[in-house]
Formats: C-alpha cells, sequence, structure tokens
C-alpha cells in the first residue's frame, strides 16, 4: 500500500486541468472553472467541469465526480494504485510503500504500468534496431515514400529483426517475465516457449491519447511471403484496444482541439504524409472500422455540442462546430464505411465530410505524386456526407434511362429520409431530384406507382394526373418526408375530399 504522505503529494503536484485536457477540450466557463463534454457518457452540451484550485472535476449529466486521482482511474480503468504510479510517474515522485524499503513491481498492483513499460522499451529497441544494416530494406521503404531519418524518429517508426526471440531475450534481460511479456502482446506462446510476434517488419508505435505507447502497427516487407499477413498488429490486451485508439492522435490532438478538426486516413504512412504536408489533425484507425468509440473520442477533442448550424461551411471556408474528414475511396468499400457514419450520430454526420481523391490515390501517394499542396487540396476539396452517399449510389446507375433514374430514386429514398434535420432532409430533397434530373412531366408518378392507378400515401388517395401537374422535386419530398410526418400525417390523411400533392407539400414545408 503507498504510503498516504505520497498519495497527497501526488496529488497536490498533479495539474487536473492538464490531466482532464489530455482527455477532453476544455473551455473557460467563468472564475476558476473550465468545462467540457463529459469523457464518460454521451452529450451534446457540456456539463463536465474542472476547478483547477482545489483540484475537483463534477458532472452535472451523469453525477459523477471526484479528484484527480479518481479521474485517472475512470478513463484508464485502473485500480486506484495503478492511477497513483501514474500520476507520480508524471511529477516525478518517488512512492514509497507501507511495507517498507524500495517498492519491488509485481503483475498486481501495478500490472497496467509494468505492461506500459515493457512497450516503452520494445519501442526505444525496435527504434534501434531501424539502423541496423538488416533494417536496410525498411530504409529504403520509408526513404521511397518520401520520409526523412527525421520524420521517422518523430514518430517513432522502428524495425523488428527477422530473429525468433530478438526482443523477448531483450524484454528479459530488462527484467521482464514471460508471463508480462505474453501479456502485453509482444510475444507469443510456442511448443519451445516463447517467440517474436513481430518479425522482419516495419514497426509503428500506437499510442493512447496521453502519448503512452499500448501496441504496434507492422508491415510486412518481404511481399515475397504470401503466408504471413502484410500487416500485423498488437492483439487486445488490458491496455490495447483497437476500437478505442487512433494512430497518431497523441501528435494530433492539440492541433484538433485549435482547428476543430480532424481528418481520417487509412493507413500510417498516411497519417505521417498528412502531417508532414500541413494536415497535423489526420489520424488513422488500427485495423478495424471507424465505430462509435471513436466517435465519442473525436467529438470530446472537438468539443463537438448541439449546435442546429453544425456542419454550415462559413464564408471563411470553415465549418461551424468543426470538421470531421474521411478520405477513404469512392469505390464499394468506401460507401459502406459512409453509410456507417451517417448511422452512428446524426449531430457528428452533419459535421462529417468526405474527400475523395479522383484517381484513386492515398495521401502518401499524392504527397509523392504531386507534393504536400495536393494533401492540403484534398482535404479543402471536401464534401458533406450526405451528399456524398447519394452521389455514390447515383454514380453507378445509368441516368440517361428512365429505368435508371428510378432505380436511383428507389435507392436513395431511404437515404434522404433517414436525415433527420427537417431543413436539411428538404434541401437534399431538391438536390436529388436536380441530380437526377427529374422534371414535371409525370415521371416521378410513373416510377412510383403502376400506371393508371392512384398512390395511397398516408391514407390520401393521388391520382397519376394530379401527380404529374406537381413537380419533381415536391413529389418526391412528399414520397420521401410523409414517414416523418407522425401527427401532421395522421391529420392530413384525415381531410375530406381530394388532398392535392401540392397542398400537402406546402403544409410539409410549412412545418418544416
Amino acid at each position: 500500500m503507498i504510503r498516504r504522505e505520497d498519495i497527497a503529494a501526488v496529488r497536490e503536484s498533479s495539474r487536473i486541468e492538464d490531466i482532464v485536457g489530455e482527455h477532453v477540450t476544455l473551455r473557460t466557463a467563468g472564475m476558476d472553472s473550465l468545462k467540457g463534454l463529459c469523457p464518460f457518457h454521451d452529450e451534446r452540451t457540456p456539463s463536465f467541469h474542472v476547478r483547477p484550485s482545489v483540484g475537483m472535476w463534477h458532472c452535472f449529466g451523469c453525477g459523477e465526480g471526484g479528484d484527480i486521482i479518481s479521474f485517472v482511474q475512470r478513463i484508464n480503468h485502473m485500480s486506484f494504485t495503478e492511477a497513483v504510479e501514474m500520476l507520480a510517474q508524471k511529477v516525478g515522485i518517488t512512492l514509497h510503500y507501507e511495507e517498507g524499503g524500495k517498492h519491488t513491481r509485481t503483475e498486481e498492483p501495478g500490472k497496467r504500468q509494468r505492461l506500459l513499460d515493457a512497450h516503452r522499451v520494445a519501442e526505444e529497441f525496435y527504434q534501434a534496431q531501424l539502423a541496423s544494416p538488416e533494417a536496410h530494406a525498411g530504409r529504403t521503404f520509408l526513404a521511397q515514400r518520401g520520409f526523412t531519418q527525421e520524420m521517422c524518429q518523430h514518430f517513432g517508426v522502428g524495425y523488428s529483426p527477422q530473429s525468433w526471440d530478438a526482443l523477448t531475450k531483450h524484454l528479459r534481460s530488462r527484467g521482464f517475465t514471460d508471463a508480462e511479456i505474453q501479456a502485453a502482446g509482444l510475444a507469443s506462446q510456442g511448443n519451445r516457449g516463447l517467440y517474436d510476434r513481430f518479425r522482419g517488419r516495419l514497426m509503428w508505435p500506437i499510442r493512447d491519447i496521453t502519448g503512452a505507447t499500448v501496441g504496434f502497427g507492422a508491415r510486412r516487407l518481404d511481399d515475397s511471403d504470401k503466408d504471413s499477413p502484410k500487416y500485423l498488429n498488437t492483439p487486445e490486451t488490458a491496455i490495447y484496444k483497437k476500437s478505442q485508439v487512433l494512430y497518431g492522435l497523441d501528435l494530433a490532438k492539440k492541433a484538433i482541439a485549435a482547428d476543430r478538426k480532424v481528418v481520417i486516413v487509412e493507413g500510417y504512412t498516411d497519417v505521417m504524409a498528412a502531417h508532414v504536408a500541413g494536415v497535423p489533425y489526420a489520424v488513422a484507425t488500427c485495423g478495424t472500422a471507424f465505430g462509435s468509440e471513436h466517435v465519442k473520442i473525436v467529438r470530446r477533442l472537438l468539443g463537438d455540442v448541439a449546435d442546429p448550424a453544425a456542419g454550415v461551411v462559413l464564408s471563411s471556408g470553415r465549418a461551424r462546430g468543426g470538421e470531421v474528414i474521411f478520405t477513404f475511396d469512392g469505390d464499394a468499400a468506401g460507401q459502406k464505411a459512409a453509410l456507417r457514419a451517417f448511422h452512428e450520430d446524426q449531430n457528428f454526420a452533419s459535421q462529417t465530410f468526405v474527400a475523395v481523391e479522383k484517381s484513386g490515390m492515398d495521401p502518401c501517394d499524392l504527397r509523392l505524386a504531386r507534393g504536400d499542396q495536393a494533401v492540403k487540396a484534398l482535404v479543402e476539396s471536401r464534401i458533406p456526407l450526405f451528399e456524398f452517399v447519394i452521389r455514390s449510389v447515383i454514380d453507378h446507375v445509368d441516368l440517361r434511362t428512365m429505368e435508371g433514374r428510378v432505380s436511383a430514386l428507389r435507392q436513395c429514398a431511404p437515404v434522404v429520409a433517414g436525415i433527420k434535420d427537417q431543413a436539411l432532409r428538404r434541401e437534399y430533397t431538391r438536390e436529388l431530384a436536380g441530380w437526377l434530373g427529374m422534371v414535371p412531366s409525370g415521371l416521378l408518378s410513373g416510377a412510383l406507382c403502376p400506371a393508371g392507378q392512384r398512390q395511397w400515401i398516408g391514407g390520401v388517395g393521388v391520382s397519376p394526373r394530379e401527380a404529374g401537374r406537381c413537380r419533381g422535386w415536391e413529389w418526391v419530398l412528399l414520397a420521401l418526408i410523409w414517414p416523418t410526418l407522425g401527427a401532421l400525417g395522421r391529420r392530413l390523411a384525415r381531410l375530406p375530399g381530394r388532398v392535392r400533392p401540392r397542398d400537402l407539400v406546402t403544409r410539409v414545408e410549412r412545418q418544416a
């Protein structure tokens, strides 16, 4: 057990605003008060407050609160002892334990810190190996992609030797047990004992938001070796959860918070290329799709709030409320990723953009081919996520034929109908009609209902003749917006006599 005097010293020496600020974008909220989005529950308006003078934090949304030690416990899923040890290491305080004498670390209660220490030693080992003769192919790979030695050092790039147990032996010599090495995901158990997980690969350290290395991403250098995966990451461990980390976040977090902008790229070299090119807010997922946990991390750094104008691009070229820009391709995988982001969080989606390089080059290749300015231009060319999803569908049909336009309409209708913001939904309905070339000629009525038959929408019968007199975008709007009208739709359905589509649309627009 750690001595009480040492715990008090750690608490007194640690600046709560700095520790919390590594996870939450804090803004002034009055005398001796800072606020931001709570990292412990999902919210859109800041209710998380920090008071530096008393070293306390409290969230008025979820009711959680405490001091700096409890915050570190909660945010890093640590025990009390591990949290104190982590803070003590940051402020340079030597801890003493009640048993007396210098504490000898064992797996518990400092297991997490031991795993972090193992990764720190492994990172140093890999970086040193990059300068070895064996790593010539790795240095060539990096140089061919335009990365200098200084750039590689900035990102901590290293090399894992071909040896089966070079790292394992090194870690043992530094006092780590086989159980700790295996628990860290740095080695695996074989018939003859432990063997290194990473061999003959370029190594990228994956760090958490505090800058501590929690895992590695590795690329195979010998492309003739088809038996091993091209990319290999650290397995899930007590400190590494791939759904909760973003590569480059430790280097990008200040720029993200300052510029309220984040660029999501696909690979480690893409992150490097973007930063070198002057896009310091680029990050990448680590062997998994961008998911809900990543959304929470990004939203906390952006300081995302419930702003109805979020995502509106101002005259300055910046978007209100911050921007999240994806650089995935416009292919099927890119469309799938866009749809996933679309369904994650619509308030988040309204601030989400997509930047697609027409020739299909990723940021690393783009920088090599056209220079740093081309990477910046790619980011600036972003279009709203909603537009990208709709256009991705339209681009795969033949709009020269009626059948193609009808097919595009039917595929795009659920996307537009799924936009929760009524004003945005109405505007994208107009845009969709324009992109499809719909004209007031009865085309849509023929597409949405059999010829000569009445179309029933919400209990109201509309004849093809009436639909034909309605402008194309109005019919699309009526068809898309009706399922979301709720009580208004039910009242309209009970109106006596015939109700023309134009009448319904007028009422709908007034309500929106």
